[in-house]
């Protein structure tokens, strides 16, 4: 077990057991154990190898008098405010009560945190529990040697089941074909997808109730009525409200063009699928109760077969995966 011996301590516990129990002089000792001989003489006299409390006997404050810390208790426990209010309110009782001094009475009184008041706080509340097939999109921008790129980011609110590409324009066609990739990369049916105002996913609000808006559909959501998506969006200067994507974002970007340098596209494209694979295969989430996001998708299938498009087993890769998709960037 590990000895605690205050700060200035010039001997252990074992020396000090040593010194009590020889019959040495106090010179021979001193020597010994490099000490001084008043310090062989405080021991010898001890009967335990412990360090003595520091300090007063009796706690008490060099400012306030025993009768004004009863009044600054007395009033704390009666009124329940703050600190601060306590130290108003006193002050015009005790000149030369200061915020520290009141503090420290407060605590050796055992009064200085207040009780916890039911309804004194909002409770927390919960994200709401969804099937899997919610998906959280939002875009971000990235810059390599070759110059600046934009990347989609899709993430499953349930499973974590994280999907990214890369495009030279973010735009409402480009956002319309990562959509459709999306849907064609997860082997489960997306009920709802969850993005920003922006104009890439929906006619900007400021048109929406125009007279044309009514005989005009955007791109995005018509990608969403032909695959049975709904398409939600959040609250218009808030976007907190998307923060599992805005998360992911951060991690990526922490991963890839926050740590290394790029000269070109192409490395960026390789490590970001290499990133990805390993989070969607190998990271096991806390939130997942220690599985990967492709074992909760696993797991989905075997209780909720008939949410999926596809048996999940056949998307899992393979010892040569990674060697056919370099080998196919050489040759390109």
């Amino acid at each position: 077990m590990g000895q605690v011996l205050h700060g200035s301590a010039t001997t252990t516990e074992a020396a000090r057991r040593a010194i009590q129990r020889s019959q040495e002089s106090l010179r021979a000792l001193a020597k010994r154990y490099g000490v001084n001989q008043k310090t062989v003489a405080k021991w010898k006299k001890r009967s335990t190898v412990s360090d003595c409390p520091t300090g007063p006997k009796t706690p008490h404050s060099t400012v306030l008098t025993s009768e004004e810390e009863a009044i600054a208790v007395a009033f704390r426990r009666h009124t329940l405010l703050p600190l601060d209010d306590c130290l108003y309110a006193l002050q015009a009782t005790i000149p030369h009560l200061t915020r520290s001094s009141l503090h420290r009475c407060l605590q050796r009184h055992g009064v200085s945190r207040l009780p916890d008041v039911e309804g004194d706080k909002p409770p927390k509340k919960k994200f709401r529990s969804y099937p899997i097939g919610f998906f959280h999109i939002d875009i971000a921008e990235v810059q390599t040697a070759e110059g600046k790129f934009y990347l989609f980011v899709a993430i499953d609110r349930t499973s974590k089941f994280a999907f990214v590409q890369l495009v030279d324009k973010a735009n409402r066609v480009t956002a319309s074909d990562f959509l459709v990739a999306l849907i064609k990369a997860v082997p489960y049916k997306i009920h709802t997808v969850l993005t920003d105002n922006g104009i890439q996913f929906r006619i900007p609000p400021r048109y929406a109730n125009g007279l044309t808006a009514k005989y005009s559909t955007h791109m995005f959501a018509q990608r969403c009525n032909e695959n049975g998506i709904e398409h939600r969006f959040t609250k218009i200067n808030h976007p907190w409200t998307n923060g599992q994507v805005e998360r992911m974002n951060r991690t990526i970007n922490e991963a890839t063009v926050k740590r290394y340098h790029y000269d070109e596209h192409d490395q960026l494209r390789h490590h970001l699928s290499d990133f990805v694979d390993a989070y969607n295969f190998g990271r096991r989430l806390k939130t997942l109760k220690g599985l990967t996001p492709y074992e909760f998708i696993c797991k989905c299938w075997t209780s909720e077969p008939k949410r999926f498009k596809l048996n999940p087993l056949q998307q899992m890769p393979r010892l040569n995966t990674v060697h056919n998709r370099d080998l196919h960037a050489r040759r390109t």
